[in-house]
């Protein structure tokens, strides 16, 4: 046995978590080039006028997501989102937002996002939760997600759960 197959039998789970974040990143990879996740830049406060409209009426949150369709993480966790674990709870407690910070970099919607104090230039993904009335309930400030691909959906549970009504 030579040197490194025997580092990789001392080390499995290593090994594993490697092996699980290169497939995540591969992934969002692949659907980043067929994914369009975060419409057009335009769209963002009608498509908030819209989920506070929704919210009001099936008393349930609001949930933005500001990000880009060039963002692996922004993917990662719109992919986190859809996960059977997660799924459920999100249509349950939230109307999902995205807003799109630009074609190709954070160049856009600064103002929506000045307006409920996410501070863009920590980085994407950057959540908001409103209420249907458009108080704020939480507003990311640190850059939580921005490292998505190193989170998994428990992550994304968990903040779901927080946050729900």
């Amino acid at each position: 046995m030579n040197r490194h197959e025997d580092r990789r039998k001392r080390h499995p789970a290593n090994t594993r978590a490697m092996l699980t974040g290169l497939a995540i990143l591969l992934t969002a990879f692949v659907v980043q080039g067929a994914a369009t996740i975060y419409p057009e830049v335009a769209r963002a406060d009608a498509d908030i006028a819209i989920a506070l409209k929704e919210a009001a009426k099936t008393n349930r949150r609001v949930l933005v997501d500001f990000g880009g369709n060039w963002c692996p993480d922004c993917i990662v966790l719109d992919h986190y989102f859809h996960a059977a674990e997660n799924a459920a709870l999100l249509n349950k407690h939230y109307v999902l937002v995205h807003v799109n910070v630009g074609e190709r970099g954070i160049t856009d919607n600064f103002a929506i996002a000045e307006r409920y104090s996410i501070p863009l230039k920590k980085g994407v993904p950057a959540l908001l939760v409103l209420e249907s009335d458009g108080s704020v309930v939480f507003a990311q400030k640190q850059g939580e997600f921005e490292a998505m691909r190193k989170l998994d959906p428990g992550s994304v549970r968990d903040f779901l759960t927080k946050w729900a009504r």
